[in-house]
């Protein structure tokens, strides 16, 4: 393979990787990045450095592709320069517009889908005059063998599973990623204690669906049981979950397992019955406050954050109206909002994107002027309290403040007496709050 520019002659091939996206392209990036290691790669910090630049990409937004393709296009002048480089896209946006991708981006060396991870080094060897594309979808492709690239700090992502069988009308995720396939227990179970080893933590678990995990006659509520019981590991968390796969056995081990934390991200996207019907959410409102309230019995100090879509195809001030209405009733601590934009291939594609840009704006405005109260007031429900933060390093901002989590994931910013490493857990007191974060001192 001819990869490599002239001043780098002799030496092993250099790579530089981009991550656009959600957790899961993190832990996909890490995975790629252990792949190329392999291979013989090593990894640069500056596109400038490299000789293999790879962007791992999202499909969700419309927005996120537009600011891909704007970075491919700054990259190309760089490919320009050094003729030898090889420009690859990865990731969900490459399976996404695997038919006009290389009409948009003529200058990428090379196309690889979610599954085609395993193969990059055989592509890029590959790539010559001619581009290499790989989107091939896969129904057992789990990666179980392969251990990611992994970052260092006191907090890990594992995928546990990928690909998703929900469809939701709104989401590109089945098409981009496949269909649901678990990672085995005992490989989990193998690189939970190599993290625990490295000095990980908090491991948070990764799927599209992530409690619809199965292997075999392991569910999610066994693999949290399981994962608790392994030494070294304090904290484990998990995203996203669906509604509708939130069991009682789930409940039961988060109440029950001290190691999962009381937080959790339940995902209600809107808040009107007709609304979530059009989306394929399989839910009502009703039966979504119904798990809420049986989470808050089961689990007293759970921290709640959700996933809110305004201007979904023919809302109405009324459905939008329901929205608000159930963020008032649930008081989420916080919140990812989004304005609805039609993706190619969904099962709402077909469907008029009937709710003007502008109302969208102001909508989204809306949610976030009142999501932003709901979490002031539920932060600032905590001045006076004593919180337990995972420290994770000095704060952006404060001379000698540290930063970390506390159980229910708020970002605790305090002062200590003293020096404090990162991984240990601190007994923090609040003394004030933002919507956003915590701010105390050590005690």
């Amino acid at each position: 393979m001819n990869s490599t520019t002239p001043d780098n002659a002799g030496s092993p091939p250099r790579f530089y990787l981009e991550t656009y996206g959600c957790q899961m392209n993190i832990a996909d990036s890490q995975l790629i990045g252990g792949q190329l290691r392999r291979a013989g790669y090593v990894s640069v910090e500056r596109p400038e450095q490299a000789d293999v630049i790879l962007l791992n990409t999202c499909a969700i937004r419309e927005h996120a592709e537009e600011r891909v393709l704007g970075r491919l296009s700054d990259l190309a002048r760089l490919k320009e320069r050094q003729p030898a480089l090889r420009l690859g896209l990865v990731g969900c946006m490459a399976q996404n517009n695997r038919t006009s991708l290389l009409g948009k981006a003529p200058y990428l060396d090379l196309v690889a889908g979610p599954d085609a991870y395993r193969q990059l080094p055989r592509m890029l060897a590959e790539a010559a005059f001619d581009p290499v594309v790989d989107v091939r979808l896969s129904r057992d492709e789990t990666y179980a063998d392969l251990e990611p690239d992994w970052e260092s700090g006191v907090r890990a992502y594992l995928t546990i599973m990928r690909g998703c069988d929900r469809f939701c009308a709104f989401c590109v995720v089945p098409y981009v990623r496949g269909r649901e396939r678990s990672v085995p227990l005992a490989a989990l179970l193998a690189q939970l204690r190599t993290l625990a080893q490295r000095g990980v933590k908090e491991v948070v678990l990764l799927g599209q669906t992530v409690n619809a995990y199965r292997d075999e006659a392991v569910d999610f509520a066994a693999l949290l049981h399981a994962a608790a019981g392994v030494e070294g590991l304090e904290r484990i968390r998990f995203t996203s979950p669906h509604p509708c796969d939130m069991s009682p056995a789930v409940i039961e081990a988060m109440a029950g397992e001290p190691k999962v934390q009381p937080y959790l991200h339940l995902p209600v996207q809107a808040g009107s019955d007709r609304i979530l019907e059009k989306m394929a959410r399989g839910y009502s409102v009703e039966e979504y406050l119904a798990l809420v309230a049986r989470l808050r019995a089961a689990i007293p100090d759970l921290a709640l954050s959700t996933d809110l879509i305004v201007g979904f195809c023919e809302e109405t001030e009324e459905d939008f109206a329901a929205t608000m209405e159930l963020m008032r009733a649930v008081r989420f601590d916080s919140a990812f909002t989004f304005k609805y934009s039609r993706r190619p291939h969904t099962r709402a594609a077909e469907r008029p994107d009937s709710v003007p840009e502008p109302e969208k704006a102001r909508r989204l405005a809306a949610v976030i002027e009142l999501q932003e109260q709901i979490s002031l007031q539920r932060n600032q429900a905590l001045v006076g309290q004593v919180c337990q933060v995972l420290v994770e390093g000095p704060a952006r901002r404060g001379e000698g403040m540290l930063m970390g989590k506390t159980p229910q994931f708020k970002t605790a910013v305090f002062s200590a007496g003293g020096e404090i490493a990162a991984g240990a857990t601190v007994a923090v007191r609040i003394e004030s709050a933002t919507s956003h974060s915590l701010l105390g001192h050590a005690v």
